[in-house]
């Protein structure tokens, strides 16, 4: 299942609704931790990989790293190739999937890096915190046709992986490059 929020609580009570005990979970932009932290209290067998960009995160992250054996923090960008390696060289398991890129309204890379990991990780369930995304759900029409997923990723693109004809992801990473 993949669940889009905007509002903060919103988002931790359908993440809370959706995890399990023994869950594997990639959380992306997990910023200070205050949601890594209340999925470590509840969840004591639950094993989080926990990654942000900001600078504010590293020292608080890295301490509730030492606090909890079942989290590893990475300091990186979600959009490098080279950090989703990293992650699969820790776990190439992730039951959910939680992406709160800030929670702005530009909906463009917060759907890109869903796009990304979860073609790589296949999750069972993805939580997404954005305002654009779910301003653009609320105006859409939806039309008759079903590619609905009740995967936690759009199983309409199988196992294909990123497809080498979308030219925009060489922004994204050098790994990405014609080889």
């Amino acid at each position: 299942m993949i669940k889009i929020s905007y509002k903060i609580n919103k988002y931790r009570e359908q993440l809370f609704e959706t995890l399990r005990d023994s869950d594997t979970v990639i959380e992306l932009g997990c910023h200070v931790g205050k949601t890594t932290e209340k999925i470590l209290r509840k969840y004591e067998n639950c094993q989080v990989i926990a990654m942000d960009n900001s600078p504010e995160a590293i020292s608080k992250m890295e301490s509730l790293e030492s606090q909890y054996s079942n989290l590893t923090f990475i300091s990186g960008d979600v959009r490098l190739h080279d950090k989703i390696k990293e992650v699969l060289s820790i776990s190439t398991k992730c039951d959910v999937l939680s992406i709160d890129l800030g929670g702005g309204y530009h909906p463009d890379t917060v759907f890109k890096v869903f796009y990304i990991w979860s073609s790589v990780f296949k999750p069972r369930d993805t939580l997404i915190r954005n305002r654009g995304l779910i301003d653009f759900c609320n105006s859409a029409v939806k039309s008759d046709e079903d590619f609905k997923s009740d995967e936690g990723y759009l199983a309409s693109y199988g196992s294909e992986g990123i497809p080498p004809q979308i030219k925009e992801f060489d922004l994204w990473t050098s790994s990405l490059s014609k080889k």
